[in-house]
């Protein structure tokens, strides 16, 4: 099975040229990849918790929804082994609707001739990526005062997964 290309390769923000349109002729796009992501809202999301912890960006780029799925596991697998499910809430506040185009290139014998006439392909949909300005909040985790330490533990987990720099805000709620 073919593996996604390094994160690196749908870095830097581009315009998002990829209407989706009820009517097929006024679609660009065709097809779009469904997303990875389950769930936005996990633990308890009745309660109002006195602490909110915020991770946010440091830079503009584009994070994968495999990215996002997974950073999502594992802040929610360490918080609810630690605080249980109802000891926390936590939000994803980014949502992947870009869709990621590529145009496969052929390699090997008679390469050369293939791949002429492309200028300009419009690209085949591969996945999709949210598109995240600096400063833009992805986790929202409210906690109790004694879970500071564990939602933070959390926070750091799920910054691991995320192909850039973030730093993580407290404030009172």
């Amino acid at each position: 099975m073919a593996r996604a290309r390094k994160a690196v390769a749908y870095r830097k923000l581009k315009r998002p040229y990829t209407r989706k349109s009820k009517y097929r002729e006024l679609s660009y796009v065709r097809a779009s990849p469904v997303s990875k992501v389950v769930r936005y809202e996990m633990g308890e999301t009745k309660k109002k918790f006195p602490v909110i912890l915020e991770l946010v960006a440091d830079a503009n780029l584009q994070i994968r929804h495999n990215a996002i799925e997974s950073s999502r596991l594992t802040c929610n697998r360490l918080l609810e082994k630690r605080l249980g499910k109802n000891g926390f809430y936590m939000q994803l506040r980014m949502f992947p609707h870009h869709i990621l185009r590529e145009n496969p290139l052929a390699s090997g014998a008679g390469a050369d001739r293939m791949s002429t006439g492309m200028a300009r392909s419009y690209g085949k949909a591969i996945g999709i990526a949210a598109q995240i300005n600096k400063g833009k909040i992805l986790f929202v985790v409210g906690v109790e005062e004694k879970d500071i330490e564990t939602a933070k533990k959390g926070l750091h987990r799920a910054q691991y997964k995320l192909p850039c720099h973030c730093k993580i805000v407290m404030r009172k709620n």
